[in-house]
């Protein structure tokens, strides 16, 4: 190691520190192929939370020795060449199951460590990486999935995004930090990076430097959810898109030294920014960087939430792109294959991810998008999709993760369709459902938050899984995160109280108002009173 671990001789490390020390997360590439041929049972048990680091986590349950795969995927962007080779490894090994995660990578279930040699294989061959793509250890890079096509960037990321997530990649002196560590490169003005959600996030900015106006970025650091979220804050500095990975590159090293080690639920960048403040992080930083101008103007002017539905102009002329909605992120093998032969029919072959789960086709000549837009498959996944599928946003669940209450994803498009034909509304609602505190499924920048808890039912004698209602979030203006309405509901019950209280909603609106506005206007406790009363009429009482 090229760096000296501060930390090591702290006796209060916990107990994944402590492994950490003595087994480096990256060596788990070295030894799989070993246990690739040794099968399942030759893992030693200890080893099985250092698999992380090569993207896989093991499903639920752990003894069946079955593999989550999380393939990163830097700004959700995808070759032709890359789509078909994810594909075929979801047909060929992941029972055809293609999950586009809320981080713009993709996620494969069912893998034994037979075939990871092979699926490694592949990947390398179209310059794909599963490597760090969970761990303690820097993540997939979230960012504009429109760089370089985008009306509405300051400049192309992609060349930024590249170089960062290059640098970071299998380098021992960034795979041990003390927790995740996310990233999100943008320069949309729309903030489709989701920059206060992420631990350090650049967003576009202008500042004149010398009489001349030069584009680049502000930094907000310490952003993060799970069960106590912070969004994150920004610092008093400027930073010239030449300069963004050496201030990456000190921000992590800040992290990696003064991160906390002691507490695995407060290691996150997020409770060092807490308790430093942007002030004392800013001088910690420039220790590292050496001078920065102070900040500039923000070039952000609102919030997408990573949507981008329809047929859009490229600022390419002649070109266009078209958003297309993937219910709750999941597509099978053969969809993958007919939207890989449909973007190379019709356009250059790529396929680009959204952190809304969705998919985006670029480069699509005019004369060819009413052909396009013939295809079958958008039957499916539409372009214009209604009001509440298309906004639907869901974790894995209890399908395979470890640490999820409830079953979320089949559930999630369930009850989007239900509400799709119960209720019309001239504006969409959205939607994220999680299975628990950990929020992959980003439950608190939601209009309405649906997290999975366990609850002891009378009527059914016995624990059921239910859900517990948030209101109003967004990353809207800096970002709010939403707040908690009184009340558990058992998941049977789910739909028809979604169903109530988004008629209430539509009773008491504004014309065009948004969910968000309208809970911002009237506040969360007429939701609140609405849930009591829909609560004792739809949920049946026993006492």
């Amino acid at each position: 190691m090229a760096y000296v671990k501060k930390w090591e001789h702290d006796e209060k490390l916990n107990e994944t520190e402590k492994e950490k020390l003595e087994y480096d997360g990256l060596e788990i590439l070295k030894d799989i192929p070993t246990y690739a041929a040794g099968g399942f049972e030759s893992i030693p048990k200890e080893r099985w939370a250092m698999f992380k680091w090569a993207g896989l986590y093991l499903q639920k349950p752990k003894e069946d020795g079955y593999f989550m795969m999380r393939v990163n995927v830097p700004s959700g962007i995808l070759t032709y060449e890359q789509a078909v080779t994810l594909a075929h490894i979801a047909r060929d090994y992941g029972r055809d199951v293609f999950d586009i995660t809320t981080r713009q990578a993709v996620q494969f279930h069912w893998l034994r460590i037979e075939e990871i040699p092979d699926i490694f294989d592949r990947l390398e061959k179209v310059g794909l990486s599963s490597t760090g793509a969970c761990g303690d250890i820097t993540r997939n890079i979230m960012g504009n999935p429109l760089a370089g096509i985008d009306p509405h960037e300051t400049f192309d990321t992609r060349p930024i995004v590249e170089k960062v997530y290059q640098f970071f990649q299998n380098n021992e002196d960034f795979s041990n930090l003390p927790r995740k560590f996310k990233m999100s490169i943008s320069s949309n003005v729309h903030n489709p990076g989701h920059a206060e959600i992420n631990d350090i996030a650049f967003v576009p900015a202008m500042k004149e430097i010398d009489g001349e106006r030069v584009t680049g970025f502000h930094l907000k650091v310490g952003g993060g959810l799970s069960a106590r979220p912070f969004l994150a804050e920004e610092l008093d500095v400027f930073v010239r898109p030449e300069e963004v990975l050496d201030v990456s590159i000190a921000v992590t090293t800040i992290f990696r030294d003064y991160g906390y080690r002691q507490k695995r639920t407060r290691a996150r960048l997020k409770f060092l920014m807490a308790d430093w403040g942007p002030e004392v992080f800013k001088e910690k930083l420039l220790a590292y960087t050496g001078p920065l101008p102070t900040r500039g103007e923000s070039q952000l002017v609102g919030w997408n939430a990573g949507y981008f539905y329809g047929v859009h102009a490229q600022k390419q002329a002649g070109l266009n792109y078209v958003g297309l909605n993937v219910p709750v992120g999941r597509l099978s093998a053969d969809e993958v294959l007919e939207l890989a032969r449909i973007s190379r029919q019709y356009g250059n072959g790529e396929l680009r991810n959204c952190n809304s789960q969705n998919l985006l086709i670029p480069h699509v000549p005019d004369e060819k998008v009413e052909g396009l837009l013939k295809e079958s498959i958008f039957d499916r996944i539409r372009t214009n999709p209604p009001k509440f599928i298309g906004y639907a946003v869901s974790c894995t669940g209890i399908e395979y993760c470890n640490l999820a209450l409830t079953e979320t994803k089949e559930r999630m498009r369930r009850i989007a369709d239900y509400l799709d034909q119960e209720i019309n509304l001239d504006v969409p609602v959205r939607m994220h459902m999680v299975g628990c505190p950990n929020s992959c499924g980003q439950r608190q920048i939601a209009d309405i938050g649906l997290q999975g808890i366990k609850m002891k039912s009378k009527e059914k004698n016995g624990m059921v899984e239910a859900f517990e209602i948030y209101v109003g979030g967004t990353l809207q203006d800096g970002g709010k995160f939403n707040e908690k309405l009184k009340g558990k509901i058992d998941g049977d019950y789910l739909p028809d109280v979604l169903r109530e209280l988004l008629q209430y909603f539509k009773d008491h609106k504004e014309s065009e108002e948004t969910f968000f506005a309208f809970v911002e206007r009237v506040g969360k406790d007429p939701l609140q009173d609405a849930l009591d009363r829909i609560l004792l009429q739809v949920v049946p009482q026993v006492s």
